[in-house]
């Protein structure tokens, strides 16, 4: 029986350049159910932390995948929020250990208000959590948090992480429209992301297929008034990325993503097209399912694969 894969990507990230993702939790295990989720409903949410998964089988496939891959970064991310896995530490740890190349977390930020959580994470060279309103009923409208979480905790552990943190924290701010892109919102925002003080601040919104319909995304110039209004740090990370033209891997993925606009491939027909082993198709996929970029579909028995693009 096959183990279970740890390790996808690289794949391209509109923020880190070309990342290998490491999943540290089962699929949809988080402490948000977020409107915009492009993975999908969270299934299981809670706050318990515990280690989900064996981190020598997981640092074990990391070592195989960096024997072929020059990522620019590596991302701890996947299929739920990761800070929930209670051996992080020792993932960032042992990555450390075997390769130069910068350890980003990407967090939903609502643990940080406890102690040991912010602990584990602090050898990170980038910290990327979210916030997307100041504002205790919108947070509760965007995210449904688990009924233990509440937003004045979620503030505190953000400002918390930033007084011991030594790294570069990226605030990523999701809008979306009608919800948390007022000007009321926006001003009561600044405010706050002002004093959690980070490097740098990524306005995005919905790019992929969300978990719920009623997450619209926000049109670009009223983006660029927020961007404009929050200050040199902000910049629009929403459909930014052109990092696949400069390496084969993302070369793959672009091509790859434009053949499936237009038409449903199985795992041997991509193979074929791209000139892939099969394995290295297992890989591919797994990425970009994960990210909300692809989606799969059964027909007659057989896996087939489209764009997790809307109306292509």
């Amino acid at each position: 029986m096959k183990h279970t894969s740890y390790i996808f990507g690289p794949v391209p990230s509109r923020r880190l350049g070309m990342s290998l993702g490491v999943d540290l939790i089962p699929r949809k295990t988080c402490t948000f159910d977020c409107l915009y989720c492009q993975v999908g409903r969270t299934s299981l949410k809670t706050l318990e932390t515990k280690s989900f998964v064996p981190v020598h089988e997981v640092i074990e496939e990391m070592k195989s995948k960096l024997l072929n891959n020059s990522p620019d970064a590596i991302t701890l991310a996947g299929s739920g929020e990761p800070t929930l896995n209670s051996e992080i530490e020792r993932v960032i740890d042992s990555i450390k250990e075997i390769t130069k190349t910068q350890v980003a977390l990407l967090t939903n930020g609502s643990l940080f208000w406890r102690e040991e959580v912010r602990r584990r994470t602090l050898r990170a060279d980038i910290i990327m959590p979210t916030l997307c309103s100041s504002f205790e009923d919108t947070f509760r409208r965007i995210h449904r948090p688990h009924k233990g979480l509440k937003l004045s905790s979620v503030i505190e552990g953000l400002k918390m992480l930033r007084q011991e943190y030594k790294g570069q924290l990226f605030l990523e701010v999701v809008l979306l429209a009608g919800i948390n892109d007022t000007e009321k919102e926006v001003e009561a925002l600044k405010r706050v992301i002002e004093q959690i003080s980070p490097e740098k601040i990524h306005l995005n919104t919905v790019v992929r297929p969300p978990a719920d319909s009623s997450a619209v995304s926000l049109d670009r110039k009223r983006l660029e008034e927020i961007k404009m209004f929050l200050g040199g740090k902000a910049e629009i990370v929403a459909k930014s990325f052109h990092g696949g033209e400069r390496v084969t891997k993302g070369l793959l993925v672009s091509n790859f993503l434009d053949i499936i606009k237009r038409r449903p491939l199985g795992q041997s027909d991509i193979a074929k097209a791209l000139g892939l082993s099969m394995e290295q198709v297992e890989d591919l996929v797994k990425g970009l399912l994960s990210t909300g970029r692809i989606r799969k579909q059964e027909h007659q028995g057989d896996i087939y694969y489209l764009s997790g693009e809307k109306n292509v």
